[in-house]
């Protein structure tokens, strides 16, 4: 049976403001939980698989844990140095929590998600609910049987098995539920495997799987050194760990079609990796010590820029596979304000930044002495294309028309002089930086505003904030004129109430073309600590780590005016440049 018919269970839970989700996630795939205990979101086996859970942008497809009283009101918090969640609600016979995680670390072809429920302080009656709705709600669940105390069923080709919730009852929308009652003290867990292909054997045993989750956590999270958010930075460090496969690419968000702006039509697909996204994690990662993140994006960039070279693709699937093309689901109703859109047209683009984002990664990897062979080969390589390619156009860092972008080129300056700078032979190192003398000369030729400030493009003189990096990541010098004269004219420009715009779409207010871009509230932080300006610095830092709800998960946009997350959640750029400034504003600037 595949005909949707109806929404199902999921009617009974509307979507809720991003501020209020919380992400459990297992590098394969994520989850996201309401705050009435409602999973509306799991793309499964994959993380750009169809997905099962889909009540998030209208689809069908739920599974809520969620108190049986009229009156009560909700909470939550993460276990610290994990993606572990407990869901908390005080009702008016006590507290209950429900612990939720998705067994970690995952396994590519089984999804594996946890859930024990606590009665904390008093009895606890608890609501539960599952329908498991595949292909973004198409599918039905069918063949449902119980035996020996589990549902067993399919969805369209997902398998489920359902543990601990031997008195679940079929529905008339077809959705399995059951009313659960706890003494005080008491817990009750429940597992739901999911998988595109038959089911192990032996059940998932719940005491089992928590044990090693937690035990896999605890060995995920690494110590860190100094920061000035310690709990932001290692939450941030997990929520980054839990979007990262075991090909060790993380993707750019866990979401897709959360839009950015209401009916603008900006709302995309980021359940995919982003070449530059993952230079800028292990950068930031490295700003603190050579952990496993660091490696992970050096190996998995390495492997795309040997397998592509001066054709890499901005993005692939986490498999290494290509972005499949941008269509629409325009049988769903959308995430309120956004339509739904599968794919992403980056799979189009070419984005010469990205090319000097991946020497930048290589060189801080060198530092730590984790660059080996195949990856200084990778570095040659990269180096190569940029030599190729400096002055072909591209689409740049924010994905737009192709263009002489200033910032992508200065970025090439940038990796060029850090890659010379980590180890290169003498020769070679010359070439590198020979080469960096040249683009930066082009630049200055045709992007060079009036003021003394870098402009966009040689044919757009407005200032943009992806600019900030020229100088923090050493394509010049922090006390260059044209540094400085960018870094005031970014602030009276696009700042705003300790907020940051990307640039000036037209002449209207800047909170009315889009959102303040959160990556560049935290770039001013970083680029005023290394003009010395510490106390600045802070304040910009503390005012975006604000920007955020309850979880502390970031989005890429922050609505100033209202005060809500803006595009998919949660974004891995804004967490890894949150980790690397909390590390650096911890100590002075070190040019590193």
């Amino acid at each position: 049976m595949s005909n949707q018919r109806g929404p199902g269970a999921a009617a009974s839970f509307p979507p809720h403001v991003l501020r209020e989700y919380s992400l459990v996630a297992d590098g394969e795939r994520g989850a996201l939980i309401g705050p009435r205990g409602d999973v509306a979101w799991l793309c499964a086996p994959g993380w750009d698989s169809d997905a099962v859970f889909s009540s998030l942008i209208g689809g069908a497809g739920v599974y809520a844990v969620t108190p049986d009283d009229d009156r009560f009101v909700c909470g939550g918090y993460y276990e610290d140095g994990s993606l572990i969640w407990r869901s908390r609600w005080v009702t008016g016979a006590g507290v209950v929590e429900c612990r939720e995680a998705l067994a970690y670390p995952g396994d590519p072809d089984l999804a594996v998600l946890l859930r024990r429920i606590v009665a904390v302080d008093g009895p606890a009656q608890v609501r539960v609910v599952l329908d498991v709705r595949a292909g973004f709600g198409r599918n039905r669940m069918t063949q449902l049987k119980s035996a020996g105390g589990q549902w067993t069923g399919r969805s369209g080709p997902a398998r489920m098995r359902w543990t601990g919730a031997a008195a679940a009852r079929t529905r008339g929308d077809g959705a399995l539920e059951f009313l659960l009652t706890l003494e005080p003290g008491g817990h009750h867990d429940l597992v739901l495997e999911l998988s595109d292909r038959p089911l192990p054997r032996r059940p998932v045993q719940a005491t089992e799987a928590w044990q090693a989750t937690e035990a896999r956590w605890a060995a995920a999270i690494p110590s860190l050194g100094a920061s000035l958010a310690p709990r932001a930075s290692r939450h941030s460090y997990a929520v980054l760990t839990g979007l990262t496969s075991h090909s060790g690419g993380m993707v750019a968000a866990a979401t897709m079609s959360l839009p950015e702006r209401s009916e603008a039509g900006r709302n995309y697909d980021y359940r995919y990796v982003w070449i530059r996204d993952q230079c800028y994690t292990g950068q930031a990662v490295a700003a603190d010590g050579p952990h496993r993140l660091l490696d992970d994006a050096v190996a998995f960039v390495a492997d795309r820029i040997l397998a592509d070279g001066p054709d890499l693709k901005p993005a692939c699937t986490a498999g290494r596979g290509p972005v499949p093309d941008e269509r629409a689901l325009s049988r769903l109703a959308g995430y309120p304000g956004g339509s739904d859109k599968v794919g992403n047209w980056v799979n189009r683009q070419f984005q010469l930044d990205a090319l000097g984002e991946s020497l930048q990664l290589f060189a801080a990897a060198a530092r730590h002495d984790h660059l080996d062979t195949e990856h200084w080969r990778a570095a040659e390589t990269a180096a190569a294309a940029i030599e190729k390619r400096w002055r072909d156009p591209d689409a740049g860092v924010w994905e737009l028309s192709d263009r002489h972008w200033s910032h992508s080129r200065l970025m090439c300056v940038a990796g060029l002089r850090a890659i010379a700078a980590a180890g290169a032979a003498p020769a070679q190192a010359a070439a590198w930086e020979a080469l960096a003398d040249s683009v930066l000369a082009d630049v200055a030729a045709d992007s060079l505003h009036p003021s003394g400030r870098w402009q966009r493009a040689p044919d757009d003189d407005r200032v943009d904030a992806a600019l900030l990096l020229a100088p923090v990541r050493g394509a010049v010098p922090p006390g260059d004129p044209r540094s400085l004269a960018t870094l005031e004219a970014i602030a009276a420009d696009l700042g705003r109430d300790g907020y940051l715009y990307r640039f000036r779409h037209d002449q209207r207010p800047l909170q009315e073309a889009e959102g303040a871009f959160v990556l560049c509230g935290f770039l001013m932080a970083l680029a005023l600590h290394q003009q010395g300006r510490h106390s600045e610095a802070v304040g910009w830092f503390e005012r975006n780590r604000a920007a955020c709800g309850p979880p502390m998960l970031f989005t890429e946009e922050f609505d100033t005016h209202q005060h809500q997350l803006r595009g998919n959640l949660p974004q891995a750029f804004v967490h890894a440049v949150m980790f690397e400034s909390a590390a650096r504003l911890a100590r002075p600037w070190d040019g590193g």
